[in-house]
């Protein structure tokens, strides 16, 4: 039924965008088009051989999505979708880039493409850590290299993936302050590229290698790393290249106290930086420069650097960038004897820099990855104790002591196994049985008897645009539920999305009576944060019809998401209905009783996403009662870890 979803709306898609894409697009992209889609290649190397030229052409991308999806062709769609992710990336609009790897993942997986799957993989994980989401790149980079470690005679496209994961995860230890793991892994990588002849690949593990051996204090290597990595990115002409090494090397001339040098450096890359418009080039070029100047006591033009390397962080949630520049403004400050606002700077970097460096970030990322290494080590050694076996039981076949030794060990392993089995199967069946109830409660007939009939009300009555419309509504929120019921969390952004749909579709019902607001505190970032898939729709079931359904006059309903701490948020949820009281007095007198499956369910998910993320969940419900003590509404409270 999902996939049935999927392909009438790729093939409505398809007609809109070969309606409006087709005009200016030039005859020989039309015609390259035509002749891809007519092979149909199905690996990267092969594609990007025809649309290389133009896949840094968001118009010429889009029309080619366009006709992929009217001929049905996934790969294409995937390799398509990964451009345009990368071109968001690069101007630093992450959540477009997110949209876009995603569709790629998508449509890899419906088309079995376990190259392009890798590939949209190591995508995503790029963009998440840029937002310094470093669980999310995590999983997404370790998930790439697993796939890609399971080929036995992997494809160039699959080796250069590979090449990326490694360098990615290394990025994820650079960003934890792990410099030598980081080192081994942007090691690894270079000599893999080197051996694919790639020029860019090596130049970027040359600069992040560079990046490691600075932070540890080796400044002429990791001088010669820079300008290693600066000559292949010049070798190529690779603008984005040249503006990070020129960052990388002037900061190395500041620490080494060369710092005209590095001014003239700086003014010259600013240029080039501003040219890429990727934020996160331009704001350490700021910052840079801004360092530069305050150590030529040229306070003035290091304050405006500084601001603007401030204020371009703070634009885009560059964690490590507003931690650096508050750091430097620190520094002013102190220079100019301003020691009030000295420690107001230093103590907003020291905030900052705890976010990115939390305890919790990094033995999660330690579990993961030493859960990875564990189970290599272990499937290697399980491989070498078989051939062993097989050798000495063909060497001592006359040993009845060893066979019988042997034969009992097999037999208590398969015990063992098979008890193990057993509990990770009714685990599971737990699981599913909790997921099954969920997705019944988020589609219980009530809900979708009222939606059918408000349709067959709208097209007795004539009332075709409200039917259509209604329609549309009701197969985006049956779609979201069923894409989110495969899925054990989501971002904050995407079930905000989901639950508003849902109370647009109930408040039709309700003859638009109800007032319902989302409010989201602007510090948070919903797109970064998860939470547990359908959790919220339950809370506005039951708000809707125990609380408002049998009450007069004005009925408002108000879900606000504010953080609780650094590592924690709240969701609020609060209605001005009759209360939990009168609202079972009231369903007790009904012939059709409600049941509120739903919340019951909802606190059984929660208890299990703690256990799995040990972190506690908070659920309390209560009635709102005014100083007179009436009854005034109820209000759900719904604590949830961000880390």
């Amino acid at each position: 039924m999902l996939r049935f979803a999927k392909s009438t709306c790729f093939l409505f898609l398809s007609l809109s965008l070969t309606a409006l894409g087709a005009q200016n697009i030039p005859e020989a992209f039309t015609r390259l088009t035509d002749s891809v889609l007519t092979q149909k290649p199905t690996t990267y190397k092969e594609l990007d051989r025809f649309l290389r030229p133009y896949r840094r052409d968001s118009v010429l991308m889009n029309y080619f999505i366009g006709q992929s999806l009217g001929a049905g062709y996934l790969d294409g769609l995937s390799y398509s979708y990964n451009q345009l992710g990368t071109l968001n990336r690069n101007i630093s609009n992450y959540e477009k880039a997110l949209e876009y790897h995603k569709k790629g993942l998508n449509a890899a997986t419906e088309a079995e493409n376990i190259e392009f799957r890798i590939f949209s993989l190591n995508m995503l994980g790029v963009v998440y850590r840029r937002l310094d989401a470093i669980k999310t790149a995590l999983d997404y980079n370790q998930e790439a290299l697993r796939l890609a470690e399971t080929i036995e005679n992997p494809s160039t496209g699959i080796r250069r993936s590979k090449n990326v994961s490694l360098n990615s995860i290394g990025n994820i230890y650079q960003a934890l302050e792990q410099y030598e793991r980081a080192l081994d892994h942007y090691r690894q990588s270079y000599l893999l590229e080197e051996t694919l002849g790639n020029t860019l690949g090596m130049a970027i593990n040359l600069q992040n290698s560079g990046e490691c051996l600075e932070a540890q204090g080796k400044l002429d290597e990791a001088l010669e790393y820079f300008e290693r990595s600066l000559a292949f990115d010049t070798e190529i002409n690779s603008v984005r290249g040249k503006a990070i090494c020129g960052n990388s090397i002037s900061r190395v001339y500041i620490k080494q106290g060369r710092y005209a040098e590095a001014v003239e450096l700086l003014n010259t890359n600013m240029d080039m930086a501003l040219s890429t418009k990727d934020q996160h080039i331009i704001a350490p070029a700021y910052n840079n420069l801004g360092w530069a100047h305050l150590k030529l006591e040229n306070w003035d033009l290091a304050e405006e650097n500084l601001t603007k390397g401030l204020e371009t962080a703070q634009e885009n949630k560059f964690l490590r960038g507003i931690c650096e520049s508050y750091e430097l403004l620190s520094d002013l400050a102190s220079e100019r004897g301003d020691f009030q606002n000295a420690l107001i700077y230093f103590r907003e970097s020291d905030k900052f820099r705890r976010q990115v460096t939390n305890d919790v970030n990094i033995k999660y990322v330690n579990d993961v990855i030493f859960r990875y290494e564990s189970e290599k080590q272990k499937e290697v050694a399980q491989r070498l104790r078989q051939e062993n076996e097989i050798v000495n039981l063909k060497l001592k076949r006359n040993q009845n002591t060893l066979l019988v030794g042997a034969l009992l060990l097999v037999l208590f392993s398969l015990v063992l196994y098979t008890i193990f089995r057993q509990n990770k199967l009714n685990n599971e069946k737990k699981v599913l049985a909790l997921e099954q109830s969920r997705l019944r409660s988020q589609m219980n007939p009530h809900f979708l008897f009222n939606s059918l009939n408000s349709i067959k009300h709208f097209i007795i009555n004539n009332e075709q645009k409200n039917a259509v419309h209604y329609l549309n509504k009701f197969s985006k929120l049956v779609r979201k539920i069923l894409e989110a019921s495969s899925e054990k969390d989501l971002n904050l952004q995407e079930e905000l999305d989901t639950v508003d749909l849902y109370m647009n579709i109930e408040n039709t019902r309700f003859k638009d009576e109800i007032d319902f607001e989302i409010h989201v505190d602007p510090s948070l970032n919903p797109a970064s944060i998860k939470i547990p898939s359908l959790v919220l729709q339950p809370f506005l079931e039951n708000a809707l019809w125990h609380g408002l359904s049998s009450k007069k006059g004005k009925k408002t309903i108000r879900l606000e998401v504010t953080p609780k701490g650094p590592d924690y948020i709240e969701i609020a949820i609060r209605d001005n209905g009759i209360g939990r009281e009168a609202s079972e007095k009231l369903n007790l007198q009904k012939t059709l009783k409600r049941k509120s499956l739903g919340i019951s369910i909802t606190r059984e998910r929660l208890a299990n996403f703690s256990r799995v993320y040990q972190n506690s969940f908070d659920l309390r419900i209560r009635d709102i009662v005014s100083p007179k003590g009436k009854v005034e509404g109820t209000e759900v409270l719904l604590k949830i870890p961000t880390v």
